[in-house]
């Protein structure tokens, strides 16, 4: 079929837990000859130990995507979306020829521009104005037409002052808003984006929304991995999860959607791999016990490469539909409790009765200081707060929505008695 763009077919991806990756392409002189080095180096101290490679030794094996089918089409949004570990990274990685599957095989045709995790696309040494030339050109675009994007995708990356500066020395931030940038204006015929979006502060989020909008518009496929569910809506036209390495459902946004919702598990609380470059988020856990009562206590675990001079945290609940339904912030706290000169810790959020009506929510988490973030994870654990008891009457939440804040109804005439309250609920929050 002409209109498709995008075939993948068994791909299957396994690597080799322990051993030596096997032989990658490489993108520089550099990297070969660092490459080679570490692995005589290693050889060497290897063999000076009289360690040796022997039939007998144990290997395991991890199939990062096993047995993954489907075929996209020209015009396409398409979110991914699954638990952490689930394979979407590894996905987007073979589309995007970062690597190649153990088995299987996909079809690609047409100009493919890839957003993935932050450090990559990129040459560290090269100033921001190089890099743009540098990737319009690896895409097949000649001189004179990325001259003729270059004051867009600078205006759109708000980066002029540090244009020609190497982009090893931009902070996440500018370095994703600039990658975005080259990635969606120099007119790819496949855009693949990330969820590096979240290092990015939220005006900068619709703006790339919004942009990946007015590519599908122009007929492009894009294929958006994110854990916002209310993104994912919003944006896409279809979506397919994944769970374990395979293709778990594959339609419309909105049953997909729901079946990643009912699947989730009951687990409260979630841990990251160590991120040694920067401060990050390294575990986030919920008291299970106290949100039967409608109280939320929550434990932000961070960990950093040097010691911070401040560490704030912050939390947002989504309802199951994506829509965000309350949050707190350290940051906008003036009486919040400063974590000062730590490499790790722990800063907790309690919140007592949310006036919210009981349900399914989402939970996603923010590190950061006063001026700077570090690190989110979004919608990284769904569990349940307050009784939600099918046998009490409870309007529908699209009708009066989750605020369940307590109101007085009484009559007007004198002679008819007046109603209590409905509700009872208190409100506190503190970080």
């Amino acid at each position: 079929m002409k209109d498709v763009v995008i075939r993948a077919e068994h791909l299957g991806k396994r690597y080799v837990i322990g051993l030596r990756a096997p032989r990658e392409s490489y993108t520089s002189l550099r990297d070969v000859v660092a490459r080679t080095t570490t692995r005589f180096l290693r050889t060497a101290f290897d063999v000076a130990r009289g360690r040796q490679l022997i039939p007998g030794d144990e290997i395991e094996e991890f199939w990062a995507l096993k047995n993954v089918s489907f075929e996209l089409k020209r015009g396409d949004v398409v979110g991914v979306i699954g638990r952490n570990g689930a394979g979407k990274s590894t996905l987007l990685k073979v589309l995007s020829r970062i690597t190649e599957p153990t088995s299987g095989r996909v079809e690609i045709r047409g100009s493919i521009a890839s957003l993935l995790e932050v450090g990559t696309g990129f040459h560290p040494e090269l100033t921001g104005r190089e890099n743009i030339f540098l990737n319009g050109a690896i895409l097949g675009m000649r001189h004179a037409e990325i001259e003729r994007k270059f004051e867009e995708i600078v205006a759109f990356a708000e980066v002029e002052k540090f244009l020609d500066t190497p982009v090893k020395r931009y902070s996440s931030g500018m370095y994703v808003r600039l990658a975005f940038a080259v990635a969606a204006h120099l007119e790819p015929e496949i855009l693949v984006v990330d969820e590096v979006l979240a290092v990015g502060d939220a005006e900068f989020q619709r703006k790339c929304l919004g942009k990946m909008k007015d590519v599908a518009g122009q007929g492009r496929t894009v294929i958006f991995v994110s854990h916002n569910l209310a993104a994912v809506k919003a944006l896409c036209t279809r979506s397919i999860l994944l769970a374990a390495g395979r293709v778990d459902c594959d339609a419309s946004v909105d049953a997909v959607i729901k079946q990643y919702v009912s699947a989730s598990d009951a687990a409260h609380s979630i841990s990251f791999d160590e991120n040694k470059a920067r401060p990050a988020i390294s575990a986030i856990e919920v008291n299970s016990e106290a949100l039967v009562e409608r109280d939320l206590i929550v434990d932000i675990h961070f960990a950093s490469p040097r010691p911070l001079h401040t560490a704030v945290g912050g939390i947002v609940l989504r309802a199951d539909t994506g829509e965000p339904v309350w949050g707190s912030n350290g940051r906008f706290h003036p009486n919040v409790k400063l974590v000062k000169g730590l490499t790790h810790g722990v800063l907790r959020c309690e919140a007592r009765q949310l006036p919210i009506r009981p349900g399914r929510y989402s939970l996603s988490a923010w590190l950061g200081d006063w001026h700077e973030d570090y690190d989110a994870r979004i919608d990284v654990l769904s569990f349940v707060i307050g009784e939600d008891d099918a046998h009490v009457l409870r309007p529908p939440v699209s009708a009066l929505g989750h605020l369940d804040w307590p109101a007085e109804w009484g009559a007007v005439d004198a002679a008819l008695p007046q109603l209590g309250p409905c509700v009872a609920t208190n409100f506190q929050a503190r970080v």
